[in-house]
C-alpha cells in the first residue's frame, strides 16, 4: 500500500512545489464529483436568471410598481439585464483569480455569494422605487457570486476530466443550462403568482448544499500560476465593457420623439467611450508582463474561431428566448384561449420541446465528439440552428403548435451538437495554468453576447414594428370608438412599451387604454381588453420585425459554421492540447481503465490512446492473460525512438520487467495488478518516468524522450530514511526542472543513498517513488553539491 512521506530539505522545503495539485484526497470517482457539483451551480445559476426574467410582473405587482409606468422602464430593465451586464464584465478577472489561487476556491465563494443574496433578496420588506433598487442591488451582488461560479466551473471540469472525456462531461454541463433556463420558466409561472418571495428562495437549498459539498469534496488539481494582478487591465475592462453594455441597455429606450435611444447622446458617449477605453485596455494588455487577457491565446486558431463562433451563436440564441416568449404571450397564447395572467407559465411549458431537442443532443455530441472530432458537430450543430430560425419564419404566426414543437426540438438538437463539442474544443486549445482565464474569457463573449443579443433582437423588433403597428392600432382603436386623438397618442407609443408589456404578460390594451377605457361602451371595452384584439392587431406587425430578427440570427449561425471550419482539426483520439500537464489531467485518468497517475513523478503527460497499440494487441493475443503495460516512445514529435530501455519496478522498486525498443518504437511488459513505476530511458535524451495503477485492463502508455542538452554541473544527493531512522534501500527518486521534465532517475543502494549528478543551475523538485509524493523543492548551484534527506511516512 502507498504511504505518503514527509520531505525535509537543508536547503528548501515546502509541503508540496508551487503551482503543484495535491491528489491525495482524491479517489477514482472524483471527476464524477466535480461534474456533478458544477452542473449542480450551473443549474442553480441558469434557474435563476429564469426564474426572475418569468416572475418579473409578480415581483413587481409584489412591491407595488408599474415598471411601464414613467420613469420606471429603467427598473424592469435592470432586474433583467442586471445579472447579465455584472457577470460579463467580471468572469475573465475571477477567471484569473482561479488560475492565481486555485479554481476550487473561487467556485466555492461564488456558491456562498450566491446562496447569501438569494436569502437577502427573498427578505425585502420595502415598496415602490425603494424595494426595486434593494433588489437589483442585490441582483447586482448574486451576478459576482454568479461570475465566480461561470469563470471556474469549466476550468475545474477541464482539469477533472482527461482530453478524449471532455466533450461528454461538457455536454452534461451544458444540458444542466438549458435545461435550468426552462425549469425556472415553468417554477416561475407556478411559484409567482403564489408568493414573489419563494422566485428567489428556489436558489436557497441549491446553494447551502452546494457551498458545502464543493468545499468539503471539491480539490484544486488543476495547475496554479503565481502572477501579480494586472490592476490597470481590470480597470479599464470593467469601465469599458460596463459603458457598452449600459450603452446597448439604454439604447432600446425611446428618447425624445424617437422609438429608441440610440441617437441619444448618453447613449452614444457610454457606447463610444466604451469602445475607447477597450481599445486602451487591449493597448495595455500587450504591454504588461501579466495581462488579465492573455491575448497569445489569440495566436491559436481553434482558440479564437472557437471563441468567435461561440459568441455568434450566442447572439443568434440569446434574443430567441425573448422573442419566442414575446410571440406566445403576446399572440399566440391569448388566440388560444389564455388570459393574459396565465401566459407566462403556459410559454414555459410550450417552451419544454425546445429543452428536449438539447437534452438528446448534447450529450451524445459530447460523446461522439470525442471518438470522432468535433467539427462535423460544431458546423452542422450552427447549420441546423440556423435552419430552425429559417423555417420559423416559414410559418404563420398563428401556428399550428405541432409544427412549432418539432421545429423548437429541431432548434435544440442543433444548440446541443454545437454547444459542448465547441466549449471542449476551445478549452482542449487553452495550456493548463491558462484555463481559468481561458473559461473566462469564454464565458464574457458568451454573457456580453446575451447582452448584445437583447439589444440587437429588440431594436430590430422594434424597428419591424415601427413601419406597420401605429397604422394598424390607429386603425383598430378608432374602429372601436376610442376618441380620434386618443387612438393617435397610442398609435405613436414607442413599440418597445407594447412588447414589454407582452413580454411580462400584462394585457398591453388595458394597460395603454387605462382610464380611457371607463369611456367607452361595455362591450367595446370588453373587447378591446379581451384575447384576441391585441393579438390579432399585432400579428402582421411582429411577423415583420421577427423576420428581421430571424434573419440576423440566420446570418450569425452560417458565419458560426465558417468559423467552426476554421478550428484545427484534431484526429479521433489525438489529445488536442499541445501544452497538457499531468497536474491538469490526474482527477481525469485516475479511475481511467484502471489507471492512477501520480503527479509529481511525471510533471509533463504523454499522449494516450483509447485503444491498444499493435505491440499490446499482440502480447495479449500470444497467450497472456494478464495485463500488459504498452505504448510508444517516441522523439515528442511522433517519430519513433528504437533502442529506449523501458523498466517496470514496483512500490519497494525492485524491477518487475523491462524491454526494449525495436525500429517501431513500441514496447510491451506483462504485469500483475497494482502499482508500477515506469521508467523510460535512452541514450542522450532526458528520462521519463510514470507511476501506473494496472487494474484488470492492460494500459498504453507513451512517452516522448526529447535530445538532453543541460551541462552536467550540479550534484544532488541525499539518504532516505524510513519513519523510524533507518536507511531504505531500493527508492526510486526522480528529479523534474521548473518547467516539468523528468532531468534524473535513479535508486537508493542499500544504504538509502542516492546521488545525482549532471544538474544545471537551477530549482528542481525532488520525488520518491512507490509513495505518493509530498514533493520538495531545492535549488541547486553550479558545480555545488547539495543535500536532501527524504523521510518516508507511515
Amino acid at each position: 500500500m502507498l504511504t505518503n512521506y514527509r520531505s525535509e530539505s537543508l536547503m528548501t522545503t515546502g509541503a508540496h512545489a508551487p503551482g503543484r495539485p495535491d491528489h491525495r484526497a482524491l479517489g477514482p470517482g472524483y471527476k464524477w464529483i466535480a461534474l456533478s457539483n458544477t452542473t449542480l451551480g450551473v443549474l442553480m445559476v441558469m434557474i435563476n436568471q429564469s426564474i426572475v426574467l418569468i416572475a418579473l410582473p409578480n415581483i413587481f405587482d409584489g412591491i407595488g410598481l408599474d415598471p411601464l409606468g414613467a420613469g420606471n422602464t429603467s427598473y424592469l430593465l435592470w432586474m433583467m439585464m442586471g445579472f447579465m451586464v455584472v457577470t460579463a464584465v467580471l468572469v475573465v478577472s475571477f477567471g484569473r483569480l482561479g488560475d492565481m489561487y486555485g479554481r476550487v476556491k473561487m467556485y466555492n465563494l461564488g456558491f456562498a455569494v450566491f446562496t447569501v443574496c438569494s436569502i437577502l433578496l427573498s427578505i425585502s420588506w420595502m415598496h415602490g422605487s425603494s424595494a426595486a433598487l434593494w433588489l437589483i442591488g442585490w441582483r447586482i451582488v448574486q451576478g459576482v457570486g454568479g461570475a465566480l461560479l461561470f469563470a471556474n466551473s469549466t476550468a475545474i471540469l477541464t482539469d477533472a476530466f482527461p482530453a478524449t472525456k471532455r466533450g461528454m462531461a461538457l455536454g452534461i454541463n451544458a444540458i444542466a443550462g438549458i435545461a435550468g433556463s426552462f425549469i425556472g420558466l415553468i417554477l416561475g409561472g407556478i411559484l409567482g403568482p403564489v408568493n414573489w418571495h419563494y422566485v428567489f428562495l428556489v436558489s436557497v437549498p441549491f446553494g447551502v448544499f452546494g457551498t458545502f459539498w464543493a468545499y468539503v469534496k471539491l480539490h484544486d488539481t488543476g495547475v496554479r500560476k503565481k502572477a501579480r494582478i494586472d490592476w490597470w487591465g481590470n480597470l479599464t475592462f470593467a469601465i469599458g465593457l460596463i459603458s457598452v453594455l449600459i450603452g446597448i441597455t439604454y439604447g432600446i429606450q425611446p428618447y425624445k420623439d424617437h422609438t429608441m435611444g440610440w441617437t441619444n447622446p448618453w447613449v452614444l458617449t457610454a457606447l463610444i467611450g466604451g469602445a475607447l477605453v477597450l481599445c486602451a485596455f487591449l493597448y495595455i494588455e500587450t504591454k504588461i508582463a501579466e495581462p488579465l487577457f492573455n491575448l497569445s491565446l489569440f495566436k491559436n486558431r481553434t482558440f479564437t474561431a472557437g471563441n468567435l463562433a461561440s459568441l455568434l451563436t450566442a447572439l443568434g440564441r440569446g434574443g430567441l428566448q425573448f422573442m419566442l416568449i414575446i410571440w406566445l404571450q403576446g399572440i399566440w397564447l391569448p388566440q388560444h384561449g389564455y388570459s393574459f395572467e396565465d401566459t407566462p407559465l403556459w410559454a414555459g411549458i410550450y417552451m419544454i420541446p425546445l429543452t428536449v431537442g438539447f437534452l438528446l443532443s448534447a450529450p451524445l455530441s459530447g460523446i461522439l465528439s470525442d471518438r470522432i472530432g468535433v467539427r462535423v458537430f460544431t458546423v452542422g450543430g450552427a447549420l441546423v440552428t440556423g435552419l430552425s430560425f429559417l423555417l420559423l419564419l416559414a410559418i404563420p404566426v398563428n401556428f399550428s403548435y405541432w409544427v412549432f414543437a418539432v421545429l423548437l426540438v429541431v432548434n435544440g438538437i442543433g444548440s446541443g451538437m454545437f454547444a459542448s463539442p465547441n466549449r471542449a474544443d476551445i478549452m482542449n486549445s487553452v495550456p493548463a495554468d491558462q484555463r481559468g482565464v481561458g473559461a473566462g474569457m469564454t464565458a464574457t463573449f458568451q454573457n456580453a453576447a446575451m447582452v448584445l443579443s437583447i439589444g440587437i433582437f429588440f431594436s430590430l423588433m422594434v424597428a419591424g414594428l415601427s413601419h406597420s403597428l401605429p397604422s394598424s392600432m390607429y386603425s383598430g382603436l378608432t374602429a372601436q370608438g376610442v376618441p380620434d386623438q386618443t387612438a393617435q397618442t397610442i398609435s405613436h407609443l414607442p413599440p418597445i412599451a407594447v412588447l414589454f408589456a407582452a413580454f411580462l404578460g400584462y394585457n398591453p390594451m388595458q394597460q395603454l387604454l387605462g382610464p380611457e377605457l371607463h369611456k367607452l361602451p361595455a362591450d367595446h371595452a370588453s373587447y378591446l381588453t379581451g384575447r384576441s384584439f391585441f393579438p390579432h392587431l399585432i400579428t402582421e406587425p411582429f411577423h415583420d420585425g421577427l423576420t428581421i430578427a430571424f434573419w440576423f440570427a440566420i446570418a450569425a449561425c452560417v458565419v458560426a459554421a465558417i468559423a467552426s471550419l476554421l478550428t484545427k482539426r484534431n484526429k479521433p483520439g489525438e489529445r488536442p492540447a499541445e501544452h497538457e500537464s499531468l497536474g491538469s489531467e490526474l482527477a481525469g485518468v485516475t479511475g481511467e481503465a484502471g489507471l492512477a497517475l501520480s503527479e509529481p513523478t511525471v510533471p509533463q503527460m504523454v499522449p494516450t490512446t483509447s485503444h491498444a497499440p499493435a505491440a499490446a494487441q499482440r502480447a495479449m493475443s500470444n497467450g497472456r492473460t494478464g495485463p500488459v503495460i504498452a505504448g510508444l516512445i517516441h522523439d515528442g514529435a511522433g517519430t519513433p525512438v528504437p533502442g529506449a530501455a523501458v523498466t517496470v519496478t514496483g512500490p519497494d522498486g525492485h524491477q518487475l520487467g523491462r524491454a526494449t525498443t525495436g525500429p517501431d518504437g513500441r514496447y510491451s511488459i506483462a504485469v500483475t495488478d497494482g502499482d508500477h513505476l515506469v521508467i523510460v530511458t535512452a541514450p542522450g535524451r532526458v528520462p521519463q518516468a510514470a507511476t501506473v495503477l494496472v487494474g484488470e485492463a492492460s494500459i498504453v502508455r507513451d512517452f516522448p524522450l526529447v535530445p538532453d542538452s543541460a551541462p552536467p554541473t550540479g550534484v544532488l544527493s541525499g539518504v532516505v530514511r524510513s519513519p523510524h531512522g533507518e536507511p531504505v534501500g531500493g527508492i526510486t527518486t526522480t528529479v523534474t526542472d521548473e518547467s516539468g521534465e523528468v532531468v534524473a532517475t535513479t535508486v537508493t543502494d542499500e544504504n538509502g543513498a542516492y546521488r545525482i549528478t549532471g544538474l544545471a543551475d537551477g530549482g528542481y523538485t525532488l520525488v520518491a517513488a512507490g509513495h505518493r509524493p509530498v514533493t520538495t523543492t531545492v535549488r541547486v548551484p553550479p558545480g555545488v553539491p547539495s543535500t536532501v534527506r527524504v523521510a518516508l511516512g507511515e
